[in-house]
């Protein structure tokens, strides 16, 4: 692949609202992430090459049934339980499989209550504190940050 068709691409995708690229040709595959890089693979013409694209902030998307919360309300009563990461909360380990907690189940301290994905990994959180599930503050798929509460355990 040529330098103008990769610029052309990496502009392209700068441009858009689309976050990542991936094009497989004879020659090799290449991968534009926003934010990220952009790398060569494979290309007999081309070494491997890594090239910044600047990022476009993304509006943070609300839950599905996120309920608003005033600015001076109190803190849910309760333990929460906080995302150990940033990645995609998961009610269940699979698509269509039971979720792991319910509202108004028992649970014990180290049981799994929902995955984390980060980087393609499926990362199992643990209840930190044994007691009853009174609330789930994320929705299935949604993405978590650092510190996001995601359960209420009384």
């Amino acid at each position: 692949m040529d330098l103008r068709k990769l610029k052309t691409l990496i502009d392209l995708v700068s441009d858009s609202n689309v976050s990542e690229l991936e094009i497989t040709e004879a020659e090799g595959k290449v991968r534009i992430v926003k934010g990220g890089a952009a790398v060569v693979q494979g290309f007999a013409a081309a070494p491997q090459m890594v090239v910044p694209v600047p990022a476009v902030p993304a509006a943070p998307q609300p839950a599905h049934n996120a309920v608003p919360v005033a600015a001076d309300a109190a803190a849910p009563a309760g333990h929460a339980v906080k995302s150990p990461m940033v990645g995609t909360f998961y009610r269940s380990s699979a698509p269509g499989a039971k979720p792991f907690v319910e509202i108004g189940d028992s649970i014990k301290a180290g049981d799994t209550i929902c995955i984390i994905e980060a980087m393609k990994i499926l990362n199992e959180i643990e209840a930190d504190k044994s007691g009853t599930v009174t609330q789930i503050l994320c929705e299935n798929g949604q993405a978590v940050e650092y510190g996001q509460p995601l359960f209420i355990i009384e």
